[in-house]
């Protein structure tokens, strides 16, 4: 098992996001934008029961 501190790259079939240095607010929201299509809304849901009604106003700003 690796640390989730250790965990900078991670790539899907879907894509590929870096952790570095990340909040777990934003691990979740990248980690989901690499997800199946299919399964992304559970894991958004499941990202919301986990960090509250703030996590919906949290905002990705990818280059």
């Amino acid at each position: 098992m690796t640390p989730r501190a250790d965990a900078h790259w991670i790539v899907t079939e879907y894509g590929a996001v870096d952790l570095y240095g990340k909040s777990l607010q934003e691990r979740a929201k990248l980690l989901i934008t690499i997800a199946h299509p299919d399964d992304r809304a559970m894991l958004d849901e499941a990202a919301f029961n986990r960090f509250g009604p703030h996590y919906r106003g949290f905002k990705l700003y990818l280059p």
